[in-house]
């Protein structure tokens, strides 16, 4: 009976010790979602900034030219005497060059992807894989001038009419550079698709081949996807290697052999010019970022869709 008074001593000892450790931890945890907050308000913020620079900016451009004639005229010289603001040489440019470069990256991509994850032995995708990973840190300057210098060249030899610059030479660098992006998401996602799944496909008695195209690949087609979608955003938001090897000529072509100037190279080229602030060729940087920013955006959302779809079907 005279240990009681120490027993229940002790327990309250415990338990004021369990409470501070328990409030400590609680004031830790508040500490950390707020620094998480904070970082994830960090970005958003500095999103709507940049939102809001586009939008400003822009806004006194389309004072002065008139949006029907920004989307449909065919010639951009803002800088000459006789100016004119029209967006589809750049965008067609743009998208000439990005579709060359995902008729490369996407088939590679995918297929190097099902290859490291399916058939791969672990030494050769854990070899191969840092490589492939190593290329996506090459400068893109250095892609640009891959393009330039090798890759042009080369295509002269096959196509002598072929000039120095064109769109062909840095979509298919392009191509080549995406390659690692799509490849490691697709293969973290395929090899994020359950055992049984692939086991059930054995039992049933498919071979691997048509066990990584018939069932991995579609289980795994929401986060290919989405590889996919960054493999595009990459493409269309390249500066580096369409302003060395595409030129910085404004040419409404659909002709991969034909020079012309990109959104991105036309926005390099001014900033780089002594064009004065607050200018109308000033506030065209503005007005191509915008919509080279809400393309983006659109490719995001529809990427977003298409994965949604894919989940509801699988």
């Amino acid at each position: 009976m005279a240990h009681e008074p120490l027993t229940v001593m002790a327990q309250l000892s415990v338990s004021a010790t369990t409470k501070a450790h328990l409030a400590k931890r609680q004031r830790v945890d508040r500490w950390v979602r707020r620094i998480l907050f904070l970082a994830a308000a960090l970005s958003v913020l500095v999103t709507v900034a940049i939102v809001y620079i586009l939008l400003s900016e822009s806004i006194q451009f389309f004072r002065q030219v008139p949006l029907l004639s920004f989307l449909t005229d065919r010639q951009w010289t803002p800088l000459f005497s006789d100016a004119h603001f029209g967006i589809l040489p750049l965008l067609s440019a743009t998208l000439v060059v990005a579709a060359i470069a995902l008729l490369v990256a996407v088939p590679g991509g995918t297929l190097v992807a099902i290859y490291l994850s399916e058939f791969a032995p672990v030494k050769v995708r854990d070899t191969t894989k840092p490589v492939l990973e190593l290329l996506g840190a090459i400068p893109t300057v250095v892609y640009g001038y891959f393009a330039l210098l090798f890759v042009t060249p080369l295509l002269q030899k096959l196509m002598p009419e072929l000039p120095g610059f064109n769109l062909l030479a840095p979509g298919l660098v392009m191509g080549v550079m995406i390659i690692p992006y799509i490849s490691s998401i697709s293969e973290d996602a395929m090899r994020a698709v359950p055992r049984q799944l692939r086991e059930a496909s054995y039992a049933m008695g498919a071979t691997r081949l048509q066990t990584a195209s018939r069932v991995v690949f579609p289980t795994a087609f929401s986060g290919i996807a989405a590889a996919y979608i960054l493999g595009m955003s990459r493409a269309i938001g390249e500066t580096m290697v369409v302003a060395i090897a595409a030129g910085l000529q404004p040419n409404f072509t659909m002709n991969p052999l034909e020079p012309a100037a990109t959104m991105t190279a036309y926005i390099v080229q001014v900033s780089m010019g002594d064009v004065p602030h607050g200018s109308i060729a000033y506030q065209t940087i503005f007005a191509v970022g915008l919509t080279l920013f809400s393309i983006t955006l659109l490719f995001n959302a529809l990427g977003l869709l298409l994965r949604k779809r894919i989940r509801e079907v699988y």
